[in-house]
């Protein structure tokens, strides 16, 4: 499978919506459901690399789907707000660049 855009995953995210999904959730219900998704995630995240240990029938294997499940309603947000994450996230890289070029390089506390 060829790489995948970030302007093309939103467009695949809208066409499944579109044909499969019948109609995007109201913007505040994928807010909600982004809410959930991101906190099955940090459950993983807390099991294998914090202090507790997996319930019977969690599985560190999932780990991967949950952070798709992530993007997946990030996308839909987005493509229901009319954001271009592309451009969105360029445009993010450039700031973090610009305001935190020497930030990091004269941490002490990451020369650890």
């Amino acid at each position: 499978m060829p790489d995948l855009t970030i302007k093309q995953a939103q467009s695949q995210v809208d066409q499944w919506i579109r044909t499969i999904g019948v109609r995007y959730f109201s913007e505040l219900t994928n807010m909600a459901v982004l809410t959930e998704e991101v906190g099955e995630l940090a459950r993983i995240m807390a099991r294998t690399y914090g202090d507790q240990s997996f319930k019977e029938g969690e599985s560190p294997d999932t780990m991967a789907d949950e952070m798709a499940d992530v993007l997946w309603i990030l996308i839909c947000l987005a493509n229901q707000t009319g954001v271009d994450l592309e451009e969105a996230f360029r445009k993010n890289i450039e700031k973090k660049t610009l305001r935190d070029k020497d930030r990091h390089s004269s941490n002490e506390k990451l020369k650890r």
